[in-house]
């Protein structure tokens, strides 16, 4: 008996080590400084721009699971006192071929380059405009703030190796309730989401992307976009052009439209970089509803887990009574 309970307990050690090595627990936080001189809305203050907490790991070789949670609350709700805790993340990915990975649960929509990019290395004080009004982050429809993630199924994989066994093409396509996170279907219709992109030579993808689908008392949305990326020895060029049609709340036209282009470059490789982005959004794809963000920074990375932005803006905003106004961002970004 002796013997059975020592050898039990040492199988039970066994199965326990492996599962806390196979098991990883990270972080980030993003604390800022932000300031503008909009004449009649002038403001200043430290905010906590994000706070997140995930668990990663594998269930299995071939099924790969993740949990994230943002402790901050819902930066995009109107109510900006409001904080609480929220699942941002929660999905399951079987991965066994690469060139076929199922994906289901709560994640990032399949939309755009930038929208599955980490908040710190995507590079400026936000993500653009139009991937934030049209890709669900505080959408256009009026769907709660949803960090530009569904609740879904989804399939993805590359495929066709050159010489050199570097695949050139991308896919993935899913279905999503449209509702945003964490949140039942309402009008039992589903939206479609999908793109494909290559990959010519080594850092550069040319890809573009398609949304239909429609939202409970809001009805249908029908997006694209094209997208381009260039990332190589620490230099990143980046532009996306988005479009969308649906949804007309008294607006003269139910479509909008952005564009973005940015370029990180380093000064000193992998430490300094300086930044500049042309950030352009019209809602009703009207001119006189357009707003544009001129921005220029510079950032300084002090190890992989800690790094300091610096970003200004010169903004045009035609929605707004007084156009032209300037904005100043600072930020401490860390990970754990």
């Amino acid at each position: 008996m002796a013997l059975a309970v020592l050898t039990l307990a040492a199988n039970a050690q066994e199965k326990t080590t492996k599962w806390y090595d196979n098991l990883k627990f990270s972080g980030y936080g993003m604390v800022q400084y932000q300031a503008s001189d909009q004449e009649g809305a002038e403001n200043n203050g430290f905010n906590l721009r994000l706070v997140r907490m995930a668990l990663e790991g594998r269930a299995h070789k071939d099924f790969y699971w993740k949990a994230q949670m943002q402790i901050n609350g819902n930066t995009y709700d109107p109510d900006k006192s409001k904080t609480d805790i929220r699942l941002v993340d929660l999905f399951g990915e079987w991965q066994k071929y690469e060139f076929f990975k199922v994906k289901a649960g709560q994640f990032k929509r399949p939309f755009t380059f930038e929208n599955p990019m980490h908040p710190i290395t995507q590079g400026f004080m936000s993500y653009s405009q139009n991937v934030t009004k049209l890709a669900g982050f505080s959408d256009r429809t009026g769907e709660h703030g949803s960090n530009g993630r569904d609740i879904g199924l989804q399939v993805q994989g590359d495929f066709l190796k050159n010489d050199n066994g570097r695949n050139l093409l991308h896919y993935q396509v899913g279905v999503f309730n449209g509702e945003g996170i964490n949140q039942k279907d309402r009008d039992n219709r589903k939206d479609i989401i999908g793109g494909l992109w290559v990959v010519p030579v080594k850092g550069l993808r040319i890809g573009a992307f398609g949304w239909t689908g429609s939202r409970a008392a809001v009805g249908e949305k029908n997006r694209y976009a094209f997208s381009g990326e260039y990332a190589k020895d620490d230099w990143t060029f980046r532009t996306e052009y988005i479009h969308s049609q649906g949804w007309n709340s008294g607006f003269t036209s139910d479509k909008a439209d952005g564009i973005y282009a940015l370029c990180i470059a380093p000064v000193q490789k992998n430490k300094f970089h300086v930044k500049a982005r042309y950030d352009l959004y019209r809602e009703a794809k009207e001119w006189g509803r357009s707003k544009t963000l001129y921005e220029v920074g510079a950032d300084y990375v002090f190890t992989n887990n800690l790094q300091v932005n610096l970003e200004y803006a010169r903004v045009n905003d035609r929605t707004a009574a007084n156009h032209d106004y300037n904005m100043v961002d600072l930020e401490l970004d860390f990970r754990f």
